[in-house]
């Protein structure tokens, strides 16, 4: 199952450039399991962006505000949210407890790089709380990179069921991971906080087999859907040990900028 390449990043750039081209045009009778992934309607987004912008910032052991916005900022039309907008380009950037998704779609380095689980959850927190200090933003965050070190460490996908579904049990959470595709597909709304991203993204991966079926999970669901994928997108890859698309690096040459190309070759 586990190739000697893991790179949950890799795993999350993809998912966000293929679930790019749905973000905001689904196809109302989307065919799922035949439509391309890759075309000339997808493009990177800020969650890419900020994916390697906390890898940069933890490579060169540096501050992560600091760090991201010197990478976010010459990229201002990347689909960053209003008040993201605002902490990437205003004077005085400070966390605005924010329980959005973004903390969690950025996380995926944390996951790959810290052997210790204890490292992986405090890293987590510290690259969660610079925006997005609120509690479910915190945990969103630690969530989706507890779930890649899971997957790197040989967890059964039962295991991070389990793990998921106590973070957000069912009892509490709408969208939680206990929600089966087939259900969740009917009552999704577009969503773009941690909770209601975190564990639909998980639920995805569960009930994937590759890497391609789990994309193809998260365009069954009317959703936020480069986040989706990006965000289970690290975890599916690091469980199967690649994402099977033979042409990846020319994937990353078609899409990305030079720049982004040689943050993701770090």
């Amino acid at each position: 199952m586990k190739g000697a390449k893991l790179m949950a990043v890799i795993g999350a750039i993809l998912g966000d450039i293929a679930g790019s081209q749905f973000e905001f045009n689904r196809p109302e009778n989307l065919d799922y399991k035949h439509c391309e992934l890759f075309t000339n309607r997808c493009s990177y987004t800020d969650d890419m962006i900020m994916t390697l912008a906390v890898k940069k910032a933890i490579l060169a052991d540096a501050d992560f505000t600091k760090t991201m916005r010197e990478v976010g900022q010459p990229y201002p039309y990347s689909g960053y949210g209003g008040r993201f907008y605002e902490w990437m380009y205003g004077e005085n950037p400070k966390p605005y407890n924010s329980f959005g998704n973004g903390s969690a779609m950025r996380v995926s380095f944390v996951g790959e790089h810290f052997d210790a689980l204890e490292d992986v959850i405090s890293m987590a927190e510290k690259s969660a709380e610079v925006t997005h200090n609120h509690p479910e933003g915190i945990k969103g965050a630690v969530v989706t990179a507890v779930c890649i070190w899971m997957a790197r460490h040989g967890k059964t996908k039962e295991d991070i069921f389990q793990y998921v579904l106590e973070q957000y049990p069912a009892e509490k959470y709408e969208y939680s991971i206990a929600v089966p595709l087939d259900k969740l597909e009917k009552i999704y709304q577009w969503n773009e906080t941690c909770m209601g991203s975190v564990p639909a993204a998980m639920r995805c991966f569960y009930e994937s087999d590759s890497y391609e079926s789990f994309l193809r999970n998260v365009f069954r669901l009317k959703c936020d859907s480069d986040i989706l994928a990006a965000i289970g997108g690290a975890v599916a890859e690091e469980y199967y040990g690649w994402t099977g698309f033979y042409n990846e690096d020319e994937l990353l040459k078609k899409y990305l900028d030079a720049n982004l190309y040689n943050l993701v070759k770090l």
